[in-house]
């Protein structure tokens, strides 16, 4: 297998971040069409545990790889390279959407 370098692994991760975290916003903006509106306890517990979930998957799709590379490879320079990689393709991904939110919100 081929070894990917680094600042790809760091797009990789950032980018499965930005998929999963595009596919839990899809779940709350289109929520209320899909499961109707609740006036119980059950939609803010559900949210919560939404919420916790998500930020557990989001800490190993960003950190699993790392943490592995720290500890079984002993490798602490190209974890936390990964680690900034993955931060930085992170803030692009923001401006990349903000961008495009404002674009399509003036044009």
């Amino acid at each position: 297998m081929k070894k990917l370098s680094l600042p790809f692994i760091g797009f990789l991760q950032a980018f499965g971040l930005v998929l999963y975290c595009s596919l839990v916003a899809v779940v709350f903006w289109q929520g209320n069409n899909w499961f109707g509106k609740t006036n119980n306890l059950l939609g803010p517990a559900v949210f919560l545990l939404i919420f916790v979930t998500s930020a557990l998957v989001c800490a190993l799709i960003s950190l699993g790889y790392p943490i592995f590379i720290f500890w079984d490879k002993k490798n602490t320079k190209a974890a936390l390279t990964i680690v900034g990689y993955t931060a930085g393709w992170l803030v692009f991904f923001v401006l990349l959407f903000l961008g495009l939110f404002l674009f399509l919100r003036f044009s």
